[in-house]
């Protein structure tokens, strides 16, 4: 472990701390600004310590995470407020890789006038109604960083991309285009830290994704209103699948395995409305798998028919109640059971999902006790997020939880079960 990063990353927070104002911060021009932000230790590790598949530095003791990182988030504001600019860059130390990085989480020029709304830079866009659940959110997920511990927030990733929005008393439309050469894959839990299936474990990696020409733009339309007390939205999405399609080089003598990311192109819908005593939502969407339409490559997905009915409601003062059932409905099964390999595990024709979400605020809501679960009845496999957290003041708060997976081995959850861990997290913000 470089200790001198360390010392640098402690350095760079103190001088942070003692920057950053919450008050308003004059610029040249009459423009108005702020700097605020925070700074996070998470550690997250598998409770027998057992070595990860790396087996590398902390990874050798069973550690999947050991995180310390400070955002910052400035702004800048125009005079009339018609331009604004947004920055959040992160700088972190990985303990486990024993690597410093710097990223920019999210960085964006705004301009609004009148009716319509420009967003241009990498910005975290989402849409839909589900719970960890995703149909028409055809945006990029970081699901390494969920399954180990990190605070939700980072479950999203940013995107490079113009965001154009346009709000009538019709009908309202939010486009966004994401240039060729800006493709942002999902970034899924890593094989060095992760026990999971692999399906050609020894075979070296390489990654494709998709060229940068203009056929290769990805382009999303979302259109909107509100009619009889109902949230309406209807969706649509060309582009590419963001988690990889892994295929041999060559079937019958392979030497290596190539991630690539088949094209795509979804429609769908969603609804969401107060009653019976509660809030309820419906989703939709029709996922199109343009590079397997006919269902015979079984290393690309199918296309499939994805849809979600959502309940949430308080069940007591400062208790929450949330409940989902989802669905993966694969299309062309007949033809995928027959192109599947001998030997290779063979995917159900329907995938579900009931995701049930309990939340208690207790002390002043200082004290927040969560759970969140989902259960698979056809595929019998489960992941529970357990999780208690406390703020000790406005700024300062700490996290403990879990991730537990179980299920049989080759289900969804199942083959993360070896992967189960204890998460703590404590930031301070400024």
């Amino acid at each position: 472990m470089d200790f001198r990063r360390i010392i640098g990353l402690a350095a760079f927070v103190a001088v942070s701390v003692c920057c950053a104002s919450g008050e308003d911060i004059k610029l040249p021009g009459d423009w108005r600004g702020s700097i605020h932000g925070f700074g996070l230790v998470n550690y997250s590790a598998r409770p027998d310590f057992e070595a990860s598949p790396g087996g590398d530095g902390l990874g050798e003791h069973g550690f999947l995470l050991a995180d310390q990182r400070v955002q910052l988030k400035l702004e800048a504001r125009s005079p009339k407020g018609t331009i604004s600019l947004l920055a959040k860059p992160e700088f972190a130390y990985d303990a486990v890789a024993e690597e410093f990085d710097a990223d920019v989480r999210e960085g964006y020029f705004d301009f609004a006038r009148d009716r319509w709304g420009v967003r241009l830079g990498r910005q975290i866009i989402t849409w839909g109604i589900g719970d960890l659940v995703f149909i028409n959110d055809v945006f990029p997920k970081d699901y390494a960083a969920f399954f180990s511990g990190r605070p939700l927030e980072y479950l999203k990733l940013g995107v490079d991309a113009l965001d154009v929005n346009f709000q009538s008393d019709v009908v309202s439309a939010e486009l966004v285009v994401i240039p060729p050469w800006l493709f942002t894959p999902d970034n899924l839990p890593p094989r060095d830290r992760f026990y999971q299936f692999d399906p050609f474990p020894t075979l070296p990696r390489e990654t494709d994704e998709p060229s940068a020409q203009l056929k290769n733009t990805e382009t999303a339309l979302r259109l909107y209103r509100t009619v009889a007390e109902t949230e309406l939205s209807v969706y649509a999405y060309h582009g590419f699948w963001r988690s990889y399609a892994l295929q041999p080089d060559n079937p019958a003598a392979p030497t290596h395995a190539i991630e690539t990311f088949p094209e795509l192109a979804v429609f769908g819908a969603s609804a969401r409305r107060s009653g019976w005593g509660g809030v309820w939502g419906a989703e939709i969407g029709d996922y199109d798998s343009l590079d397997d339409r006919s269902g015979t490559n079984p290393a690309v997905e199918n296309s499939q028919f994805r849809f979600l009915v959502t309940y949430q409601r308080q069940l007591a003062q400062d208790l929450t109640g949330s409940l989902e059932y989802y669905g993966e409905w694969m299309q062309d099964y007949a033809a995928y059971r027959r192109s599947v390999p001998a030997g290779f595990p063979v995917r159900p024709e329907l995938r579900d999902l009931i995701g049930l979400r309990l939340t208690k605020l207790l002390r002043y809501q200082t004290l927040k006790l969560s759970l969140f679960t989902f259960y698979s009845p056809l595929a019998r496999d489960f992941f529970l997020n357990p999780e208690i957290s406390y703020h000790f003041t406005d700024r300062l708060w700490a996290t403990l939880g879990g991730n537990i997976f179980g299920g049989p081995g080759q289900s969804f959850f199942g083959q993360l079960g070896r992967n189960d861990n204890v998460y703590v997290a404590v930031r301070y913000s400024f």
